[in-house]
């Protein structure tokens, strides 16, 4: 699954720790999660969504 969240911290100027301790988890789950190599949980991918005030299609896409 591709994502927009690296990007959408850069914006804030956040680094993956900062975005890490919003979410309540690791920054280690934060860089799998924008790598790609770990897609979030259902309700991860809505904390996230909340935060940065956008829908989670506007976040996660597939990558097909």
């Amino acid at each position: 699954m591709n994502n927009r969240l690296k990007i959408l911290r850069a914006e804030r100027d956040w680094s993956q720790a900062t975005l890490a301790v919003h979410l309540d988890v690791s920054r280690q789950a934060v860089n799998a999660i924008e790598t790609g190599k770990h897609d979030p949980s259902l309700p991860l991918a809505f904390r996230i969504a909340r935060l940065f005030d956008l829908s989670i299609e506007e976040i996660f896409h597939d990558q097909n």
